[in-house]
């Protein structure tokens, strides 16, 4: 594990996704995560994944995904006792993050300036669906809900299929992400000037900001956005296409890279067709060139294909499956994963991702295992320092 945000402490109160993603980015970097968990169960994803056994044990591998790195504690916060050991931790520490639905640590007594009187400087991430303002705050939000109110499912798939939803919880990692960046950025000025900040991260913002692109279409050039499946709206050839044995994305966005790929598929001509020679009318006759391209492929499997063009500077490379991908050399070199033997509730090995960066050439991996459900009250409490052990306000 780096050291970035070593002597940070931040408290996790959040369940399933987006919370607990954003806290693992923290603990990568180095942060004191401490997972403050119900004890009606804790987080909801240690009972989900595709493991029954796991899910029963309390340790689904939802849980396992985002969870090494941290310590857990077991605190029932509608408990008086529980909230002024609660409000003890808060006192230690520089930053927390919850995604409850708005109004819910209000109600518990624990909002903001509440916790803001106890630590004062203190970084208070809100994760939540829609924002902590507006006529749809108070709705539940599942990365789902959200990925069909953005407007992603809408340009997901083909014509025919569309609306579709991208194949992963993309909404929700996007607002774990942009939380574990507004903390970090937060926390620059709370060592600084040692004000703290009230962070309100709306997953849907966050998702609206990532369809940047698509976003600006509409906005600027009044282009409304349509699913187009694999393929490019900025340029063509640009998509996936099938070879020998299987799709390869293409990606020969320049005019010199697709002169160089009709050179390299042995059909030259097709780079002074006059419906293929300029980058507009290559986009009009994107159908006839992709099957001219992809008669051509045929002649060998996607591998070769991939090795061919990346050496003649052709973008290009396989359409892999989760167990592929896991292998490939590259992914292996750079320490994408991390791996954890003697896991409580699992009879094997655990491995589990990284962040998407290394830090001075090093993996920035995770030293300990995902937590049992309040497996760190004593260590956590005890290393409370004194000045910390101040009563809760009433």
């Amino acid at each position: 594990m780096t050291d970035l945000l070593s002597g940070i402490r931040v408290l996790d109160l959040t369940n399933v996704l987006a919370g607990p993603y954003c806290a693992y980015q923290l603990a990568l970097l180095g942060a004191d995560v401490i997972k403050v968990e119900g004890p009606q169960g804790g987080d909801l994803a240690r009972q989900l994944g595709g493991s029954p056994k796991l899910n029963s044990a309390g340790m689904g591998a939802s849980f396992l995904a985002q969870n090494a790195g941290k310590r857990s504690v077991m605190l029932d916060l509608k408990n008086e006792t529980d909230r002024e050991r609660f409000l003890d931790l808060v006192a230690s520490a520089d930053a927390l993050v919850e995604n409850f639905r708005p109004g819910v640590m209000k109600r518990l007594g624990l909002g903001y300036e509440m916790l803001r009187a106890v630590r004062p400087g203190l970084v208070y991430c809100a994760i939540s669906g829609f924002g902590q303002s507006g006529p749809m705050r108070d709705n539940p939000a599942y990365d789902q809900i959200i990925q069909g109110l953005s407007g992603i499912m809408s340009i997901t798939g083909t014509p025919e299929t569309a609306p579709l939803r991208v194949g992963y919880p993309v909404a929700d990692t996007l607002g774990g992400l942009v939380g574990a960046f507004s903390i970090a950025a937060a926390l620059v000025r709370q060592k600084t000037s040692g004000e703290g900040a009230f962070l309100d991260v709306s997953m849907l913002e966050c998702t609206l900001s990532a369809l940047g692109w698509p976003v600006s279409n509409y906005l600027t050039a009044g282009v409304d956005p349509k699913p187009m499946g694999n393929e490019n709206m900025t340029a063509a050839p640009s998509g996936a296409f099938r070879t020998g044995d299987g799709l390869i994305n293409i990606a020969a966005n320049k005019q010199e890279q697709f002169v160089a790929l009709c050179r390299l598929i042995g059909r030259p001509e097709l780079a002074s067709d006059p419906r293929f020679a300029e980058r507009e009318t290559r986009k009009q006759n994107r159908a006839a060139l992709k099957a001219e391209i992809e008669d051509a492929l045929a002649s060998d499997p996607a591998a070769i294909w991939e090795e061919t063009l990346n050496r003649a500077g052709v973008p290009a490379g396989r359409v892999l499956t989760i167990p592929q991908v896991l292998t490939e050399p590259q992914v292996l070199e750079r320490q994408v994963t991390a791996r954890f033997e003697n896991v409580a509730g699992m009879e094997g090995p655990l491995t589990v991702l990284r962040g998407g960066f290394m830090i001075d050439g090093t993996a920035p991996l995770p030293t300990r295992p995902p937590p049992v459900l309040g497996e760190h009250m004593d260590e956590v409490f005890a290393g409370l320092p004194p000045h910390a052990k101040a009563k809760a306000l009433t």
